[in-house]
């Protein structure tokens, strides 16, 4: 059990960061930026908040599975007895993921060439894209939160 808690704790951080990233962007800086800045600023900001932020997501998309595998073969010895929230969770993960990577290979790239290209109306539609994807991202990493602590016997 010795190997557990170092997992463990690499396994929460990641999900901390990315979640709890999610849940500051979306629901403390957003609003602050909409009442201090002006369009252009804003999302000059938001392309610099990205380009920070999504270096941790990836991250915490690399640490998460690789945690999470160490923590079942320590726990459950496989997969395959591994309780149902466990797989729960994994699912969930691997839709956060899909978002996440529809975000940065599709919406972000669209949103960059708009900041730089100064088209502030296509940047604030692309935002919008984004945001209304993290906004989900940020709900179903809830639910795994959820899952997790409640561990429900599915």
């Amino acid at each position: 059990m010795a190997a557990f808690a170092p997992l463990y704790t690499l396994h929460v951080w990641a999900a901390l960061i990315w979640v709890g990233g999610m849940f500051f962007a979306w629901l403390v800086l957003r609003p602050a930026v909409v009442t201090a800045l002006e369009g252009p600023a804003r999302l000059k900001l938001w392309a610099e908040v990205f380009r920070r932020f999504f270096l941790w997501v990836w991250l915490a998309v690399l640490i998460l599975p690789i945690s999470g595998i160490g923590m079942i073969q320590i726990s459950f010895s496989g997969f395959e007895t591994a309780p149902r929230y466990v797989q729960v969770m994994m699912g969930l993960y691997l839709v956060m993921v899909a978002l996440f990577i529809r975000i940065t290979t599709l919406q972000l790239p669209t949103f960059n060439q708009a900041v730089q290209a100064e088209d502030w109306q296509a940047g604030a539609a692309s935002l919008a894209q984004i945001r209304r994807l993290v906004g989900i991202n940020l709900i179903i990493g809830f639910v795994v939160v959820a899952v997790a602590a409640a561990r429900p016997p599915f």
